[in-house]
């Protein structure tokens, strides 16, 4: 909605959905995909192919593990696949706490995907570089292993940048979730450190990488607990049954139309 000055403003809240511990429950599923599918690509595949400054061993890397990294790419896809779905759920489920917020919410996750999805591109050429002798033959050996560091170089550092707006979103479910009062208020609170986690990450990373070394266990540790937490949630409770109390305006205004306060 919009002020008497025509400023865009926050919209009240709305009706809740008809089914929302079935929309938690899908949007658990997802998450959870999300979360094996980037463990898996991100935490094991990549640190095991690409070795910063070390062409040659990378290169060596790539070629003895062609199928590891095939399935890399693959889980690459599946998670901005699975993190698309799993924003556009929750905005279903969350929506009528704030459409603006929720909006704010799934744009973040399609930029987050968009440049996942990119950045297996660099993955999977650089496997092709690795593992076709035409590009030695243009290039030489060393040239073509420097070539394959170039590209899985680009691909590490976009899913960095990606990691703005792995934080990004996080900021407006946290609101929402805080503000719904389908879930704990304490998780709300965690998701939205769990941004300001994410972002000093990437900040210190590109700034001072060598401190980035040392601190990035220690910045990865609230955002752990807020996810895990959240899919766990999601999973096992769905939501929480709002109590009378609980009510939304419009809920209210439904239940007692001639505005005589409800029992």
């Amino acid at each position: 909605m919009k002020s008497p000055n025509g400023i865009s403003t926050e919209q009240p809240p709305g009706a809740a959905p008809a089914s929302p511990k079935r929309l938690a429950a899908i949007a658990g599923v997802f998450y959870l995909v999300v979360g094996i599918t980037g463990g898996f690509s991100e935490g094991f595949v990549d640190p095991s192919l690409y070795v910063a400054g070390d062409a040659a061993v990378t290169s060596a890397n790539v070629v003895a593990n062609e199928g590891l990294m095939r399935f890399g790419v693959v889980a690459h896809l599946t998670d901005a696949v699975f993190f698309l779905l799993t924003a556009v759920t929750l905005y279903l489920l969350l929506k009528h706490v704030g459409k603006n917020a929720a909006r704010l919410m799934v744009v973040a996750v399609i930029v987050a995907a968009g440049i996942i999805s990119i950045s297996a591109v660099f993955t999977f050429v650089a496997m092709q570089v690795a593992t076709d002798s035409s590009y030695a033959g243009a290039f030489g050996p060393l040239g073509s292993s420097a070539l394959v560091l170039l590209l899985l170089e680009i691909q590490h550092f976009a899913v960095l940048a990606a990691q703005v707006f792995f934080g990004l979103w996080l900021a407006p479910l946290g609101y929402l979730a805080y503000r719904s009062r389908l879930f704990p208020k304490t998780l709300g609170v965690m998701l939205v450190l769990a941004t300001v986690s994410y972002l000093v990450d990437v900040v210190v990373a590109f700034l001072l990488p060598g401190l980035a070394e040392q601190i990035h266990g220690y910045l990865s540790i609230v955002p752990a607990i807020a996810e895990i937490w959240m899919v766990l949630y999601l999973l096992i409770v769905g939501v929480r049954s709002p109590r009378s109390t609980d009510r939304t305006p419009a809920e209210e205004a439904v239940r007692s139309p001639l505005r005589v306060k409800a029992p």
